[in-house]
């Protein structure tokens, strides 16, 4: 419990230096789930749960309150932030979400940071998904945390964010 207090008071230091800063809230919500999409302990980029084919599938999104825009993605498997390749359709498309092997296209495009699937491993969700197979394929889910993550930004200029990324 005390490693997730830590990680979770490190992103929001994170967001409130940006704030303090000056910066934007679509900046520093995505700032901050990108951070947490490294932290192995959430499922969200690094540490998302396996599917039952042994790989990972990793969806995120993000809405700025001020114009109502949203941008999403779903079933990604080599974006090392899906919360960045989510906002880019929110800014360089007319999409709302894009999915799968468009997702997978559209990041070559905006030439975003790409890794092996492999990247999102840990031993932790493997030995979670090894149970689940065990038992009779039920999914992986555990009921106490390293879960999605999410967060709300309200900046200095009264200006709503928000994103959630998943594994």
């Amino acid at each position: 419990r005390e490693s997730y207090v830590r990680s979770l008071s490190s992103a929001l230091q994170i967001g409130e230096s940006m704030l303090q800063s000056g910066a934007s809230a679509l900046e520093t919500v995505e700032s901050v789930v990108r951070q947490l999409e490294d932290d192995a302990l959430f499922n969200a980029g690094k540490g998302s749960v396996f599917a039952a084919d042994g790989t990972h599938q990793l969806d995120a999104s993000i809405m700025d309150g001020t114009t109502g825009a949203t941008g999403a993605v779903a079933s990604i498997r080599t974006v090392r932030h899906p919360i960045t390749l989510a906002r880019l359709v929110m800014t360089e498309t007319s999409q709302v979400l894009i999915a799968g092997d468009g997702a997978e296209s559209f990041a070559d495009e905006v030439d975003v940071e790409r890794v092996e699937n492999s990247y999102f491993d840990t031993q932790h969700r493997y030995d979670s998904l090894q149970r689940a197979l065990r038992s009779s394929g039920a999914d992986e889910r555990e009921p106490s945390g390293g879960s999605t993550v999410g967060c709300v930004v309200r900046d200095s200029q009264g200006n709503l964010a928000a994103a959630t990324s998943t594994g």
